[in-house]
């Protein structure tokens, strides 16, 4: 295949390459800048700007640009970009799929758990209502916006999860306090944290892309639930340090604000049963599986 992809140097894209690569595809980046090399393609999501032509010759698209919720405070002037950089982008390769002679068969498009807003302890399935929120406003309007493809492209919608990573990604900040000691729950701990590890994630993400029959949404989760509490003490545990320290709800808010509610507060326990029902393996099912690998110790 040939497989064009958007957010190419970014935590879930890049681990996307990186497996198309080492089954044999090939994968085509999109750059904000001219190409230098024969993998990458010129565009500029702002301007709706796409290399003439690059759509007709690709298999497929995984759209993952996006500038990072993880920059902390949200100001509004943020907010609005975090916005535009998914709405633009997404624009723009749907645009392209529209007026291009030849189209891609499947467009895998970013989306996130947070869609479905601070859900307590019901299990989430796709099929469970848009939720209240900056990132549920976020993830529907992203959504709204994929679905616009032409007809004949077969749109598949990833609400993709906290991603467990070696490079760190969502615990970046988390991991250096565990290895001095002095990390712990945030908040109550009992808030569900849908999780997934950066292999799974991109693996799930092909799998998706060579399964015709699979459209729609899709939680990219792992089939193990989790709560914060749980994946502290897991890192913790891998890591032989312990792990007893909460940090008050009230100061994540005071400190990081909106952010703090939406991201590290909201209970989002969410259920891998489609992703699954497709026939997909996980290399790391378990959270002590997926803590090992983050931390070498698999």
């Amino acid at each position: 295949m040939r497989v064009l992809i958007s957010g190419a140097t970014g935590l879930v894209g890049s681990e996307v390459a990186r497996q198309l690569t080492a089954q044999g595809h090939t994968a085509l980046k999109l750059v904000r800048r001219a190409a230098t090399a024969p993998d990458e393609v010129e565009w500029n999501p702002k301007t709706g700007f796409i290399t003439e032509g690059v759509i007709e010759t690709v298999d497929a698209v995984v759209n993952m640009a996006g500038a990072t919720t993880g920059k902390i405070p949200w100001t509004r002037q943020y907010k609005q970009e975090i916005v535009n950089s998914r709405i633009d982008s997404t624009r723009t390769l749907v645009n392209a799929m529209m007026t291009a002679s030849k189209r891609p068969k499947v467009l895998v498009s970013g989306s996130a758990s947070g869609f479905y807003g601070d859900s307590g302890n019901r299990v989430l399935s796709e099929t469970d209502p848009k939720g209240t929120g900056f990132l549920s406003d976020l993830a529907f309007e992203w959504e709204q916006e994929a679905l616009k493809a032409p007809t004949e492209v077969r749109v598949i919608l990833a609400r993709t999860t906290m991603v467990m990573s070696r490079k760190l990604g969502a615990l970046g900040r988390l991991l250096p306090l565990i290895k001095f000691g002095v990390g712990g729950p945030l908040g109550s701990g009992k808030q569900w944290w849908a999780w997934i590890s950066q292999v799974d994630e991109a693996a799930a993400i092909i799998h998706l892309i060579n399964s015709p029959s699979a459209s729609g949404a899709f939680n990219l989760t792992a089939p193990e639930p989790a709560t914060c509490g749980q994946i502290v003490k897991s890192l913790a545990r891998q890591l032989r340090r312990p792990s007893f320290l909460p940090v008050p709800s009230f100061a994540l808010r005071f400190f990081l604000g909106e952010a703090a509610t939406e991201l590290l507060l909201c209970s989002q326990n969410m259920s891998a049963e489609r992703l699954l029902s497709t026939g997909f393996k996980f290399t790391h099912p378990t959270l002590d599986e997926a803590s090992a690998w983050v931390l070498g110790r698999d």
